[in-house]
């Protein structure tokens, strides 16, 4: 696949990342009242952040430009919880949200990874994210049970 196939590729799943980014800040504002959910949050987006940025890193190798904002449906999605968190708990809104977004993303980047001939360190790259994505799941679970 030529470069500019896989920054597209990784471009998309870069906006997608940063929307996760987001979300992850949403639920640690929510959490205001219990100090280490607060905390896992946080630290959760941190390393998405730093998931984001080797994203931009190799887009930039590729010689393409890098995403640097989310998607609208990511937006959209935001704003629908903060809708939802006014009938409901907002913890309880936010989790909810982050399980859809978190198993949305998951489903997302194993789509892109059939993508024919993408690079090496482009399929790399992907599968370290999926793999973020379906522990984030996981972490969106346990503290839904």
């Amino acid at each position: 696949m030529n470069n500019n196939r896989n920054c597209e590729v990784l471009n998309d799943v870069t906006a997608k990342l940063i929307d996760s980014c987001k979300g992850y800040q949403m639920c640690a504002e929510v959490s205001d009242d219990n100090m280490l959910l607060k905390n896992q949050f946080m630290q959760r987006q941190a390393a998405r952040r730093e998931l984001v940025h080797e994203f931009q890193s190799k887009i930039t190798a590729e010689g393409g430009k890098y995403e640097d904002s989310g998607t609208m449906t990511g937006s959209l999605h935001r704003g629908y919880t903060k809708f939802i968190s006014a009938f409901k708990d907002d913890e309880e809104a936010a989790l909810d949200a982050l399980d859809t977004g978190e198993e949305h993303l998951a489903e997302y980047i194993q789509k892109q990874l059939k993508e024919p001939g993408l690079s090496l360190e482009a399929t790399q790259l992907l599968n370290k994210a999926r793999a973020s994505a379906l522990d984030g799941e996981r972490f969106a679970d346990r503290l839904d049970d």
